[in-house]
């Protein structure tokens, strides 16, 4: 809980991120037993419960490993957990909790940090928020227009900034804001979750969406930043299936 809304990652040799897992404890279980080892900082980039059968138990085995290994394991805030905030559906999990669990949790996933960087990389859960630098993400709050940017927001491959989206009512953001706040931050790959039907890579291949649960039925995937490496775009990051 005394972590910024911005994680910054220095010393890792390889970074591991895992995209939406809703509830699939399974694929929890197999990252965490598969790479996290010394060296290796792995990021989580929101949305733990809802959808899979073992939301309790997926977002409990979490915050174990981060309690047990709190410089390896980063949990980042996705829109599923903003059940206070957003309208979600579906929310079988916050919904099943009684009163006391309800607070319990909403109050322990609602101070996760929100994105994490390391060299030439940005990681968060949904689009990139309108700020003018890093450390203005540290200053935003729960439930504003630029925390739903990062946690609510889409990507489609089209010309323009922010875009009305017909279908799901969600922030969708095209090329020309991708581009203006990533020269900002100067960073040159962004690496996210939340659209799982987004294409992997986007944006002349800087942008790249992963998806780690079986909710939606199809492969789940990870991808690695060998930080030994020069990055230039996406494809200098290792997909991986698990």
């Amino acid at each position: 809980m005394g972590e910024p809304k911005l994680v910054e990652i220095k010393d890792a040799e390889k970074i591991i991120f895992v995209g939406d897992t809703h509830g699939d404890l399974e694929a929890s279980q197999k990252v965490i037993q598969d790479y996290l080892k010394p060296g290796n900082v792995l990021i989580f980039l929101g949305d733990y419960v809802d959808r899979g059968l073992f939301s309790k138990q997926n977002l409990d085995f979490l915050l174990e490993n981060k309690t047990e290994s709190p410089s390896q394991v980063y949990l980042l805030q996705g829109n599923h957990e903003g059940h206070r905030i957003l309208e979600l559906s579906p929310a079988d999990f916050w919904e099943g909790l009684d009163r006391e669990l309800y607070e319990l949790y909403a109050s322990i996933v609602e101070r996760l940090p929100l994105v994490a960087v390391s060299k030439d990389i940005i990681a968060l859960h949904g689009a990139l928020p309108d700020v003018e630098n890093l450390a203005e993400i540290n200053q935003i709050e729960l439930g504003s227009e630029k925390w739903e940017q990062i946690t609510w927001g889409d990507w489609t491959e089209a010309e323009g900034e922010q875009l009305a989206s017909i279908s799901t009512g969600r922030p969708l953001f095209g090329r020309g804001w991708f581009f203006r706040i990533m020269n900002r931050l100067k960073k040159k790959v962004l690496v996210r979750a939340h659209q799982p039907r987004a294409p992997q890579l986007l944006f002349d291949n800087k942008c790249l969406t992963i998806f780690t649960s079986s909710a939606y039925g199809r492969e789940r995937t990870i991808a690695i930043a060998d930080l030994s490496k020069p990055i230039k775009d996406a494809r200098d990051l290792e997909i991986r299936v698990i």
